[in-house]
């Protein structure tokens, strides 16, 4: 229910920080101006009683996120891999809510285990461990398997977590709604469409039969990646609410002290964490969209395994080209064509001016290009980048979303490897490699080549569809007989000639 009842549940968001003391944190992470820090304290003061406690072990701003829910623990999650934002203090702090919130009781993992797949437990794994990690929607458990003895892990959907994920969108779909009532200026940025993709996103990741499937489909496409492996789901024992996969052992990348005991090249392993990501967008257009460091392992070969599967990305190929061309031409400091793309694109509107958003561009690009990543206030651009969509008109695009939050997470998760990564040297070769294939003379004759074989495969139909073409144009235009129409015979040769190139194309392409 989206009514005003959730104005409770705002307040009590806002008590909570209050009572953990965690609003000051947050207001200082952030660096609130003065005027807004005064109106968060003076508001949430009067309600602190009412806030949850949460744990008094744990620090103030992941107590908070913690007792708010699941869905405040996403949003943690995502702070976690930006220290240049958060400082390094709070960002290692809320590294806890990854893999490490607590668990639920083994035997109620059990008891929804043999109610999902209908057999007991001990029929079906042995040794079952106590829960190994635990996140915001479910826990894994260690087992092997009885019939040939596999290593495997099990992961169990927390008990009424989709009501709770439910409960805080409402609330999310309320905020949003005051927001744009309250402040028309707040539309461009599209606030209930955000949360409806965030709902969409969010209500996938609770059905283990789509996060298996896309485990699988992520697991071919990156057979042939060198130094990654994608554990496969066990089909046969996995449903709704329970996902079984191989085990693939390995250290978390969000313990480098851990991965230097082992004698891995964080340097390196930051880099091919960048790599693979815009490898999986660009090449594949189907890419892990919650690469945080609780997600990803090196194993002692020094392979990168990824893990968690619920929430991916999938952007078609118009749109990676435009996102590969976007970042060529930072790389190439070509800030003029960046502004071009952005108007071809449809990100900016057309009636703003080119040669000022390329302006505006250069001043984003040239303070960060050619600098390692710990001379750069990733607050500082993302403010002025706030700034330069609004000043431009630019309103958020919901199908980028995903695309945009996972770089900016791996660009975290790849800073915590190497401090001083220079992101546009990693990025170069593989921005340049996918622009040679995919923009060119060899590109336009594949996309003809698609575009002829769709015509083929509707060629039975192409005379009916010239029939109707122009018996509307009978319908709707006089017949004027000193001036010729050739559309009609133009439309017929055309249909003829993609149908003969259609099917000669779709033989060498």
């Amino acid at each position: 229910m989206r009514g005003p009842h959730n104005i409770w549940r705002l307040i009590r968001t806002l008590a909570t920080l209050e009572r953990t003391g965690a609003i000051g944190v947050v207001l200082e992470a952030f660096r609130a101006p003065p005027g807004l820090r005064i109106v968060a304290r003076i508001l949430g003061w009067p309600f602190k009683p009412l806030g949850l406690r949460g744990d008094p072990s744990l620090p103030p701003v992941t107590r908070a996120l913690q007792a708010l829910g699941p869905a405040y623990i996403k949003f943690g999650q995502i702070l976690s891999t930006r220290p240049d934002v958060v400082g390094d203090e709070l960002a290692l702090q809320l590294k806890y809510l990854q893999d490490k919130l607590p668990p639920f009781p083994i035997a109620v993992a059990k008891r929804m285990i043999e109610a999902e797949l209908g057999l007991p437990v001990d029929q079906m794994f042995r040794d079952f461990s106590e829960p190994v990690a635990a996140a915001s929607i479910a826990q894994v458990h260690k087992a092997w398997l009885v019939e040939d003895g596999r290593e495997v892990a099990v992961k169990v959907l927390r008990p009424g977590i989709e009501r709770a994920f439910r409960k805080d969108i409402d609330a999310f779909y309320f905020a949003a709604q005051a927001i744009e009532f309250i402040s028309p200026s707040s539309r461009r940025l599209r606030p209930l469409e955000v949360i409806r993709h965030f709902e969409g996103v969010v209500m996938g990741e609770l059905d283990f039969r789509l996060e298996s499937s896309a485990a699988a489909e992520f697991a071919a496409n990156t057979e042939g990646d060198a130094g990654f492996q994608v554990p496969r789901p066990i089909w046969f024992l996995s449903g709704r609410s329970v996902m079984t996969l191989d085990w693939a052992e390995g250290i978390g990348l969000n313990d480098n002290a851990l991965i230097d005991a082992a004698g891995h090249d964080r340097k390196e392993l930051g880099a091919r964490v960048l790599h693979l990501f815009l490898n999986h967008a660009l090449r594949d257009g189907y890419f892990h969209a919650d690469m945080h460091q609780g997600n990803l392992k090196v194993a002692a070969n020094g392979n990168i395994i990824a893990y968690d599967f619920g929430i991916m990305g999938r952007i078609d190929e118009y749109t990676r080209r435009v996102y590969a061309e976007i970042l060529f031409g930072f790389i190439r400091k070509d800030y003029r064509r960046v502004a071009e793309v952005h108007f071809e694109a449809g990100y900016v509107p057309a009636d703003r001016d080119i040669d000022e958003f390329a302006r505006a561009l250069r001043a984003v690009g040239e303070p960060i290009f050619g600098m390692d990543a710990s001379r750069i206030s990733m607050a500082r651009l993302l403010a002025y980048l706030f700034e330069v969509t609004e000043r431009f008109g630019m309103e958020t695009r919901t199908e980028l979303i995903l695309l945009q939050r996972t770089m900016v997470v791996v660009e975290g998760v790849a800073r915590g490897l190497d401090p001083h990564i220079n992101i546009w040297n990693v990025a170069k070769p593989v921005v340049e490699g996918y622009i040679t294939k995919n923009i060119g003379p060899r590109a336009l004759l594949r996309d003809l080549g698609k575009t002829a074989r769709v015509l083929a495969r509707f060629g039975p139909r192409l005379p009916q569809l010239v029939e109707r073409a122009l018996i509307a144009q009978a319908d709707t235009q006089p017949i004027v007989p000193a001036k010729r129409n050739w559309w009609p015979a133009w439309t017929v040769l055309t249909g003829a000639v993609m149908l003969v190139a259609g099917l000669w194309l779709g033989r060498i392409l």
